[in-house]
């Protein structure tokens, strides 16, 4: 079915894979010939084959991260966006938490794009990456998205997503600065069997390369004859859910389907030929035969927990008592799963089905559930089904050829275009609920349950094709591949009337006498102080788990809606993983605090009195501030609040064994916070500290190996930490606590 290659290879004429050879170009010349690299070298501003140094085409943001984002470029000295930049409004306009402040937003956010030229989406008219694919992405682009699904290379498109600050960057005229990446061929061959949905491969794809880092931070380049059998809205959501692999981007061959594509869009001059040269080397590769996919299952509480439905109803009592045993681990007696009482007579009976946002909320992916469920219904029982469109123009076919109409009838539900049943805003599930949802994600709690008050819900990964087919057997876990169905596929016609009537378009419209609207929750970032000489900081959180997600960072849902105020907002911070982490990172700010106005706090002295030599000299030159241990965090969502929650509460550091992902990682460099990681096992608990001696000068000459201390209750341990890579405004932003106090420092 998919077969890793672990080593190096070449790709001939984009379809025959080559081992290396003396005959061959070498791999640094041949690499050049990727699609990556040609599209990547195209937007770097360096000659340095070392490195990237890019700007970007254009800019797309949410309504979670673009007030954010705009109040940092603006206190920054952001006089007009200098590309086209998008604020779409599809992650919390349902959401009613906080009375008046979602709305608030969303005028600051029109009344932003009038002051600054940007591009302004309504509430409901199209989640973020729809719109980007429809209005924005073209042949040989670059596209960055304050999403981590910022995703369009099916189209040509190289697209990354990352936290508000790199947006702020480019906003200010800088780069995005990463060094050359590796790059991971994914070759597709055969036919999808029927039934068969890219979901289906997508979670294939991430079974076999997350746990094992194949890809991370690499470019997956999609070639192969398979791609020709594919649908663009199947190369799509095959593509939007390369996110989930910890992958930098994703580009895809183009050919006549991606030209049409843009034909119907009205952009057909954005279309050319993407394709790597003659023969192009690749740092691994993924065989991947389409044809022996099946319809597939991800248990929660990740995609990469992916079986075959047969293989998963065949074992389902095992699987289920697994996932069962996960929650218990991860969440104790707080809240529990019993999803084993939902098997009848050997077959598992679903509660809830969502087909939703940018990977589920497809053309192609309604039409064909249409049609599965065509004549039947899903019952009067406890399952549901609901369907929200990924925007308005796909909303009008499915009404125009009936295809609604046809759902309705069934029982199903539609509803807006809308994010949020993919983070935990939109159709929670009932406790202990077992949710089917054609989604990018099924982190812990993601769907919006609460442990900490004895809630807890699982969510399941399945194609649009088999949630349907689950829907018409009543809720009974049914792959699609074993339903009897009648589809021919129907070609999509785009009209973007409603986007000309409803959309603001204001690039190269610039008002600087336009008001910017900011409502009473709108607030602008605390004060963020530099890194002092030396650095202690007391560990407030210490999770050995084997990932940390930034849904446990910072929880999504309902919590999000305060994302325009940073004091109110970091309350939530751990609040599902941790929840003591809050008022411990308080009282450890309230003791800096104190140190910052010239007293002498006993704890900080009884714990320099450990270390150092004159500790009544050292205090005056030492940070500090509360800090997290966790194994791997940082995989799943680009929120920059992952870390800013964690500064405003006076968080100065993460200690990890690595980062799940860049991008998180480069959060929490531009919030001043320092990432450290550390070979040995860190074996210390809550309310141990950690000192740095002579942490500034390490970071500005860059040493990457730096020697610590961890004061116990009991001992003094040392400890070997470590922060490699780093550039050379990376560590100007460190050494000025944050990237708005570095630009604020450029604007003197």
């Amino acid at each position: 079915m998919t077969k890793l290659i672990n080593n190096g290879v070449y790709l001939k004429d984009g379809r025959e894979l080559l081992e290396i050879s003396p005959s061959l170009p070498s791999p640094e010349e041949a690499k050049e010939n990727t699609m990556a690299y040609q599209i990547m070298r195209a937007h770097s501003v360096t000659d340095d084959k070392k490195k990237m140094n890019i700007k970007f085409d254009s800019l797309i943001s949410h309504d979670i991260t673009y007030v954010g984002i705009i109040q940092t470029a603006r206190g920054s000295g952001l006089k007009e966006f200098p590309v086209p930049y998008a604020l779409t409004n599809c992650h919390n306009s349902l959401c009613a938490v906080g009375g008046t402040i979602n709305e608030d937003d969303h005028v600051f956010g029109l009344s932003a794009a009038k002051r600054y030229g940007g591009i302004y989406v309504p509430a409901n008219q199209a989640v973020i990456h729809q719109y980007a694919r429809e209005m924005m992405a073209k042949c040989g682009g670059m596209i960055l998205g304050s999403d981590s699904h910022t995703r369009y290379g099916a189209l040509g498109t190289m697209a990354i997503g990352e936290g508000g600050p790199e947006l702020v960057k480019q906003l200010l005229k800088n780069t995005y600065d990463v060094p050359s990446p590796d790059v991971v061929l994914v070759y597709l061959t055969g036919t999808p069997k029927k039934g068969v949905g890219p979901h289906d491969v997508a979670l294939e794809l991430v079974k076999q390369t997350f746990k094992n880092g194949f890809v991370k931070n690499s470019v997956l380049e999609f070639c192969g004859d398979g791609i020709e059998n594919l649908s663009m809205d199947f190369r799509i959501g095959i593509d939007v859910m390369t996110t989930e692999t910890t992958c930098l981007s994703s580009i895809w061959e183009t050919d006549e389907k991606v030209e049409a594509f843009y034909q119907n869009h009205g952009r057909k001059s954005d279309y050319k030929k993407i394709a790597p040269g003659s023969v192009a080397y690749y740092d691994r590769a993924v065989v991947i035969d389409l044809s022996e996919i099946e319809c597939m299952i991800a248990l929660p509480f990740h995609p990469s927990e992916a079986y075959s439905i047969h293989e998963f109803n065949e074992n389902a009592a095992d699987i289920l008592r697994a996932v069962e045993k996960r929650a218990e681990e991860q969440f104790g007696k707080k809240a529990q799963l019993h999803l084993t009482e939902k098997l009848v007579d050997g077959k598992l009976m679903v509660d809830q089905g969502v087909i939703a946002g940018c990977s589920g909320g497809m053309f192609d992916n309604i039409m064909e559930a249409a049609a599965i469920l065509d004549g039947g219904n899903i019952g009067n029982g406890y399952f549901s089904l609901s369907v929200y469109p990924s925007s308005v123009p796909v909303n009008l076919a499915l009404i125009k050829n009936g295809a609604q109409a046809k759902l309705l009838e069934t029982g199903t539900l539609f509803k807006p275009c809308f994010c949020g049943p993919c983070f935990g805003a939109g159709d929670v599930p009932g406790n202990n609920g077992f949710s089917i949802r054609h989604t990018t994600r099924n982190f812990p709690n993601r769907e919006g349950s609460k442990p900490g008050e004895g809630q807890l819900s699982g969510v399941a990964l399945m194609d649009s094709r088999s949630i349907a087919a689950t829907a018409k057997m009543g809720g009974v876990l049914t792959a699609a591949s074993d339903i009897e169905y009648d589809y021919t596929p129907s070609e999509y016609t785009f009209d973007k009337a409603v986007y000309e009537k409803r959309v603001y378009q204001g690039f190269g419209k610039a008002d600087p006498n336009a008001e910017l609207k900011l409502g009473p929750n709108i607030t602008d970032w605390p004060r963020m102080n530099v890194l002092t000489d030396n650095l202690l900081v007391k560990m407030a959180a210490v999770i050995h788990d084997e990932v940390t997600t930034t849904d446990e960072l910072i929880p999504s849902g309902e919590t999000s809606s305060y994302r325009s105020n940073p004091l109110r907002l970091a309350e939530f911070a751990l609040s599902r993983r941790e929840p003591e982490y809050v008022n411990r990172s308080k009282a450890v700010a309230l003791v800096e605090k104190e140190r910052l106005n010239g007293n002498t706090p006993e704890e900080i002295m009884a714990v320099l009195s450990r270390v150092c030599d004159n500790p009544e000299d050292a205090i005056k030159n030492t940070q500090f501030g509360s800090a997290i241990y966790a194994t791997k965090p940082g995989d799943g969502s680009a929120r920059e609040q992952a870390a800013s929650c964690q500064k405003v509460l006076g968080g100065f550091a993460n200690i990890c064994k690595e980062f799940a992902t860049k991008r998180y990682r480069s959060n929490c460099i531009n919030w001043g916070i320092l990432p450290f990681t550390t070979e040995d096992e860190f074996n210390y608990d809550v309310n141990d500290y950690v000192f740095v001696e002579g942490i500034r000068e390490k970071i500005a000459n860059g040493i990457e190996e730096i020697p610590a201390k961890v004061i116990t209750k009991d001992a003094v341990k040392d400890i070997t930490l470590y922060v490699k890579g780093l550039t050379e405004d990376e560590k100007d932003i460190i050494l000025k606590g944050c990237l708005m106090n570095y630009y604020a420092a450029k604007m003197q």
